[in-house]
């Protein structure tokens, strides 16, 4: 949802002009995840002096796009001068999507402390008890300028800066944020900056990605370094706050990241997605739950632990690594696309290969999922099959039931995660629970992830993000290598968790004699995927003329059966995030049940007609349509004279596996939902109110 994203340059001299840039361009790869407003917190003063006590600061923020805050830069040219070179410097910058309080300057990140800004804040997440917090800190005078709860965060630490700038000993910057989240409940990510603290960053996560950059000319000390927790508890009078604090009792260099030598120039980038980071370096760490972060004045990263009171953890030494990413630049950019959405439809028939890649051996007609190999004994034991997923990861679950049910011969479950947890469903020891996000962030997804863990059940990741929350907190899993999908709209991503889920039903099927004819039957399928389309892709300029029929009606109606329900149930979902146009997925078995009613020569209707198990009642709703005056557009198999006879309009696509049809059935409704949308002048890479990984609940 928001977009985190900070700077520090330690000893690597930039001038104010280039600390924008980057901030900016940082804030563009994160546009993806969806916002309404975004902001920049600087140093304002014209020369850094890291021994005075304050540096003066500037905010810069702006309703609306990331092009609306650049000219609202260029505006400032006036008054900053960008030529000024700072050898160390920190800027935050922030995507916000509403969550409290409407799109405005005050309620747009960099949140403040007060009018000169000691404390500046940038928050990804919901802050569920902020109004205590705010009560809290009104009786004691302190005054709010916006409506957000994030601004409660930045007003605590100032409160508690107050309480303690007079101890003896003073106050660490990470001492303050560690006493100030201890007193916060829900998710959040943070990165905090201070006049107080020049030269310092401080930034900590619960329940929200934050991952961080390190660039640097020389070797860095080490590529893993511990985590520290304290022995000891400093409890906290509850007259003025609640909770406990950690202070570490282990001498920081232990587990310090630095370069080796005496050139000691770094750069640290702080970001909510490791896109915003791959074009600066590809040395990146993972953050996790509770941890805070901090770089000090001499340049050094430590990564300390703050536990929750109700945290069962043992109070050990943990280790973070410093990962190299694989990503490309190339793969975050648009290319000749004119859109994220449409450059990702397009790379279909390579991201469906690049997942089968060293996992389905056409020649020897075999399938291995290694990140599960090792547990297939376990689940071959199991009692049910469980996915559980969201939106469009959720329809890949529903596309695959059958199949998975057939070649597992198990009950499977397929359950939207916030109905999963709002019903507290019972699950046992001897279950499998598959997790399914694009981004393996996804709130919802991740919280139902921990119920299943605790209750003992095997838990298994189907992500697109290596290093995600739900990879790393999984038993096992399998990465879809559908490649970084930026488009708030999934589109690549729903083919490949379709394809891997297919693979699991085929490692579950192998040794099975009764299953051996399906099992080569669907790997031939496999085979033809990337092809076939591409057969349907060209069919790109039919699919926009039946969008020029389409754009100005109000509602669009999907209807299908069998394993094309799915493709319904995604296809409704791609036209409503696309074109803000009333769009229902409906099975085609429950046409008489209420839906009928809807039907007459004015509403539009798609329906789904391949030749699979389920094609004679697919052609007696169709028939039921036509009798009521309905105009349906078909959707069918290629050279199926008999089903066109009864179309208003017809998409034809190729003949395949009845269990992998979905994958070709959906791709023109992702293009037509693409080409209404560019009619109808949506923002098709960033749709209104939506955002591209959900990070709360």
């Amino acid at each position: 949802m928001c977009g985190i994203f900070a700077y520090l340059n330690f000893l690597t001299p930039r001038t104010r002009e280039e600390i924008i840039k980057i901030l900016v361009n940082g804030l563009k790869r994160l546009e993806y995840r969806g916002y309404d407003s975004a902001g920049i917190a600087i140093d304002g003063c014209n020369e850094v002096n890291l021994s005075a006590l304050e540096v003066a600061l500037v905010l810069l923020k702006q309703k609306g796009k990331v092009a609306a805050l650049e000219e609202e830069i260029e505006t400032a040219k006036k008054d900053l001068k960008f030529d000024v070179v700072f050898s160390t410097h920190i800027g935050i910058a922030h995507t916000r999507w509403a969550t409290h309080g409407e799109p405005n300057w005050v309620n747009t990140h960099p949140q403040r402390s007060d009018a000169s800004g000691e404390f500046v804040v940038i928050h990804n997440g919901i802050i569920t008890n902020y109004k205590d917090l705010k009560a809290f800190l009104s009786e004691r005078s302190y005054q709010f300028e916006s409506d957000t709860d994030t601004e409660t965060i930045v007003k605590l630490m100032k409160h508690f800066y107050e309480i303690h700038k007079k101890d003896p000993n003073g106050v660490t910057f990470r001492e303050l944020v560690e006493k100030t989240i201890q007193q916060l409940e829900g998710a959040f990510a943070l990165a905090f900056k201070s006049s107080h603290y020049p030269g310092e960053i401080v930034v900590a996560r619960r329940g929200s990605p934050l991952v961080i950059g390190v660039k640097s000319p020389t070797k860095l000390a080490t590529d893993r370094f511990p985590v520290l927790f304290s022995k000891e508890r400093a409890t906290l009078d509850h007259s003025e706050h609640r909770g406990t604090v950690y202070s570490s009792i282990i001498g920081d260099d232990l587990s310090t990241l630095a370069p080796v030598g005496e050139e000691k120039e770094v750069e640290y980038f702080f970001a909510s997605d490791a896109s915003a980071i791959i074009e600066h370096t590809n040395q990146v760490i993972y953050l996790e739950d509770n941890d805070v972060a901090a770089v000090n004045r001499s340049g050094k990263l430590t990564i300390h632990r703050v536990q929750n009171l109700t945290d069962s953890e043992p109070m050990s030494p943990m280790s973070r690594e410093v990962i190299t990413l694989k990503m490309q630049i190339q793969q975050i950019m648009k290319g000749n696309f004119p859109s994220f959405m449409q450059k990702e439809i397009f790379e279909q028939p390579e991201s469906v290969m690049n997942t089968m890649r060293g996992r389905v051996n056409f020649e020897e007609n075999r399938v291995l999922l290694g990140g599960i190999k090792e547990h297939m004994a376990e689940i071959r034991r199991c009692r049910r099959l469980l996915f559980i997923g969201c939106g469009t990861s959720y329809h890949s679950a529903v596309a695959t039931r059958q199949l998975l049910e057939e070649m597992t011969e198990l009950p499977v479950m397929v359950d939207l995660a916030s109905d999963f947890l709002d019903r507290s469903t019972p699950v046992f020891r001897d279950d499998v629970c598959f997790f399914i996000s694009q981004s393996g962030e996804t709130a919802d997804t991740l919280m139902a992830l921990r119920y299943c863990k605790q209750r003992g059940a095997l838990i298994v990741g189907i992500t697109n993000t290596v290093g995600s929350s739900i990879c790393r907190e999984s038993h096992c899993g399998v990465h879809i290598n559908a490649g970084p999908e930026i488009g708030v709209a999934s589109t690549k991503a729903y083919t490949s968790q379709f394809i891997s889920l297919v693979m699991f039903g085929l490692m579950m099927s192998e040794d099975r004699l009764s299953m051996q004819e399906r099992y080569n039957t669907i790997i031939k399928g496999l085979k033809k995927l990337p092809e076939q389309i591409k057969e349907i892709l060209a069919m790109d300029d039919q699919i926009h003329q039946l969008a020029e029929e389409l754009y100005q009606q109000r509602s669009l109606l999907v209807m299908g059966r069998g394993f094309n329900y799915a493709t319904c149930l995604e296809g409704a979902l791609k036209i409503k995030e696309l074109t803000y146009m009333h769009s229902e997925g409906i099975l085609a078995g429950e046409l008489k049940h209420g839906p009928l009613a809807l039907i007459d020569s004015a509403m539009p209707l798609i329906m789904i007609v391949t030749r699979d198990p389920v094609y004679v009642k697919c052609m007696n709703a169709l028939q039921q349509v036509k009798a009521r005056n309905g105009q349906p557009i078909v959707i069918c198999n290629k050279g199926d004279e008999e089903t066109k006879k009864h179309a208003y309009k017809v998409i034809e696509v190729p003949d395949q596996v009845d269990c992998l049809q979905g994958i070709l059935t959906i791709i023109p409704m992702q293009l037509l939902s693409l080409r209404i949308a560019e009619l109808r002048k949506c923002d098709v890479d960033c749709p209104r109110n939506l955002a591209k990984s959900v990070t709360v609940e």
